[in-house]
């Protein structure tokens, strides 16, 4: 058992260290013949001192002290107004990830999702938690840490080698920002290095990054993509520091404005008793709508009169699938022409080839109010591009229409016939903004 090297000077006050006495230092107690005896070690209260100084260099190192205040129980998921319920569910699921990894750091944790939506409160929750749990561990943006690299390889090799060691093995590793850098070539060295090493020994690592994985480092998207070790998390909301003023897409802005449209707030309304049929046909939309959402294949299109629920439908498919971390195009036909039309604009800071070429391959596509749009020779032209292009690559793709198909080019009308891609669906309901009609609709084409 430790002894203390001074045993019998005087009690020392309550501040001093009661077991060394303040020196710092013990004698072992061991017998004569042993090879250490005699030597000092560190009391207790150094060792400790020596591990809350290491602590205190890799939190500032870190720069954790500007995130102090990013803790699990701060992340705020119900506070933020005007989220639909998809936004919501994925704030959940990060949260609850994140604790997770935080409670028993395992692989990797990959944080996704666009400016704002809470992937670096989560990194640093983690990091937080982590740190004060006693696990040694470094938070760094991206550009800071290679920013940092650069600076030590310039000072000293021998620096540069122990800091750069240093970062590869930490038990915890916490990259902010992944795809912010300046991607020279040293850089993108250094950080694969970096990922590599920790990839192959598969030590825990947290990275967050608003790139899509495609655009990221081939060699790292490789590691990323790896499901044994990496737990992917896509974050699907605005951003919280202004959420209503996101940049005004003409391709993602309407379905922005329409997400409070969800299959949970959507209404079967059986308050109303519409006619049995009605009533049945309407669970059989809302049953198709969200099998395609959950398996988006073929066209689905929806048909039927204004204000019988197709938006809302449509609009709650794309706000599932951007939950999902996919990226929908919704947009109302004569709107998606209009902005066609504006791109010939001298002024106008939008091409049309990168708008168009947008919507003939958007992963999903959502046409809302097709066949109101101005039937100029142009108009029918451009929509069969776009009609032709998904059918041959069969692109997913929801449509809502509240004309009849007789009333659409001869072209288009064939591609939505063809029952092998796509599945046509009228909603017998009436509109819900006229009130209750309770005789029996018409039937449901074929």
């Amino acid at each position: 058992m430790p002894t203390s090297s001074s045993p019998d000077e005087p009690s020392a006050p309550s501040e001093v260290c009661p077991i060394c006495g303040g020196v710092g230092f013990l004698h072992r107690d061991l017998p004569l013949e042993h090879p250490e005896f005699g030597k000092l070690v560190p009391c207790v209260c150094q060792q400790n001192k020596m591990i809350e100084a290491a602590r205190n260099r890799l939190y500032e190192l870190s720069n954790l002290a500007a995130f102090k205040n990013m803790s699990f129980s701060s992340y705020s998921v119900q506070g933020r107004l005007g989220l639909a319920d998809e936004q919501i569910r994925s704030l959940q699921y990060a949260l609850s990830q994140a604790q997770q990894f935080a409670a028993a750091p395992r692989g990797w944790l990959l944080l996704m999702g666009s400016y704002g939506c809470g992937k670096t409160h989560l990194a640093a929750a983690v990091a937080n938690t982590c740190v004060e749990f006693g696990m040694t561990t470094i938070f760094l943006t991206v550009p800071d840490l290679l920013d940092w690299l650069r600076y030590s390889y310039d000072a000293t090799d021998a620096t540069f080698e122990q800091r750069f060691e240093e970062i590869r093995n930490v038990p915890l590793l916490v990259l902010d920002d992944l795809g912010a850098h300046n991607a020279t070539q040293w850089a993108a060295e250094k950080l694969f290095q970096i990922i590599d090493y920790r990839y192959t020994r598969k030590l825990p690592t947290v990275i967050t990054t608003n790139l899509d994985l495609e655009d990221l480092d081939d060699r790292i998207r490789s590691r990323l993509q790896d499901p044994d070790l990496v737990t992917t998390v896509h974050i699907n909301a605005p951003d919280y520091r202004s959420p209503v003023k996101e940049r005004r897409d003409p391709l993602l802005y309407q379905l922005q404005l329409l997400s409070d449209r969800s299959f949970g707030n959507f209404s079967l309304r059986e308050p109303e008793q519409l006619a049995p049929e009605v009533q049945l046909n309407l669970e059989k939309v809302f049953r198709a709508a969200q099998e395609f959402a959950e398996n988006p294949r073929g066209w689905l299109v929806l048909t039927g009169t204004y204000g019988c629920g197709k938006t809302h439908l449509a609009a709650a498919i794309g706000n599932y699938r951007k939950g999902m971390g996919d990226a929908p195009v919704f947009v109302v036909v004569p709107d998606l022409l209009d902005h066609l039309r504006a791109t010939f604009n001298p002024t106008s800071g939008t091409s049309y080839d990168d708008l168009f070429s947008r919507v003939r391959s958007a992963p999903i596509l959502i046409l809302d109010d097709l066949g109101t749009q101005s039937a100029t020779p142009w108009a029918r032209e451009k929509l069969y591009q776009i009609f032709n292009e998904r059918y041959n690559a069969k692109y997913p793709t929801v449509i809502t229409m509240s004309t009849t198909l007789e009333d659409l080019d001869a072209r288009i009308r064939s591609r939505m016939l063809d029952t092998r891609l796509c599945s046509i669906i009228e909603i017998l309901a009436p509109s819900y903004r006229v009130g209750v009609i309770k005789t029996p609709a018409r039937k449901a084409r074929s």
